[in-house]
């Protein structure tokens, strides 16, 4: 019919589905291992509800109770080199993944036309080692893993969202990005991926609101809720009536994934 006809040839895609997770703060217990960085060195971040209310330049100093001592600390002589040195040992020894995270990763990789992976900031020495030490220390293999993308600290992942879609032809509206942060909801909305937010890593619930404009609706508050809006995303949840998926059920934290 006349008006119905595409202007450009339509694109086309693979039957897949795709899954970024970020690694900090949605994957893995960042503020945990930065926390035990810290007191390393003499120094303290204060409480997890109070750093994510803080700007990004402050939030490793602290608050109004810890930055006198922490400032100290840093006219001591710690440097930004001997913080990062003792993070990326945490990282690759004693960090964790968070509650039900190693059964989602074992999961999604294991499922026949869902592409998953990290896309990372992460801050700590060869950043791609350490995750693959990381996780293969909580008995998931990060080769199963179809990309690993460490990215600048303050690089967008727009770029290359888009690119890994574009990589393995994936339709947008069956394009999933997981995030703690601002950036990271900006960055699945700017090239048409549906974003699954969490709010008990970096930023937190309000600021994630107020200051980004995050509907409420895609905001989970526990590991375990974002793991269940992820698998009924993808369906992979059981039908109504059958057994609890293993996933979800509301089991303590496995040894690997239990805080030290």
């Amino acid at each position: 019919m006349r008006g119905l006809q595409p202007t450009r040839p339509e694109p086309m895609y693979r039957n897949d589905r795709l899954v970024i997770l970020d690694a900090d703060g949605t994957t893995i217990d960042a503020f945990g291992a930065i926390d035990r960085t810290f007191s390393r060195h003499g120094m303290d971040i204060g409480p997890l509800e109070r750093f994510q209310k803080r700007r990004n330049l402050f939030k490793y100093l602290g608050g109004v109770k810890e930055f006198p001592t922490n400032l100290r600390k840093q006219v001591a002589g710690i440097r930004r080199s001997r913080l990062i040195e003792t993070l990326t040992d945490v990282y690759r020894e004693e960090a964790t993944l968070y509650p039900g995270m190693t059964a989602l990763l074992r999961c999604l990789t294991e499922q026949p036309g869902v592409r998953v992976g990290i896309v990372t900031r992460n801050i700590t020495r060869e950043p791609e080692e350490t995750l693959a030490h990381l996780f293969r220390r909580h008995g998931c293999d990060p080769q199963r893993l179809d990309f690993l993308v460490h990215l600048p600290l303050r690089t967008s992942k727009l770029p290359t969202f888009r690119v890994l879609r574009q990589r393995f032809e994936v339709n947008p509206a069956r394009a999933y990005a997981c995030g703690d942060e601002g950036g990271d909801y900006l960055a699945a909305v700017q090239c048409g991926l549906y974003p699954f937010m969490v709010s008990y890593g970096f930023e937190g619930h309000d600021r994630l609101r107020l200051k980004y404009g995050v509907p409420e609706e895609v905001i989970a508050s526990t590991p375990l809720e974002l793991t269940h809006r992820l698998l009924h995303a993808l369906g992979l949840l059981p039908a109504e009536g059958g057994a609890a998926a293993p996933l979800l059920t509301a089991s303590p934290a496995s040894a690997s994934e239990a805080p030290r």
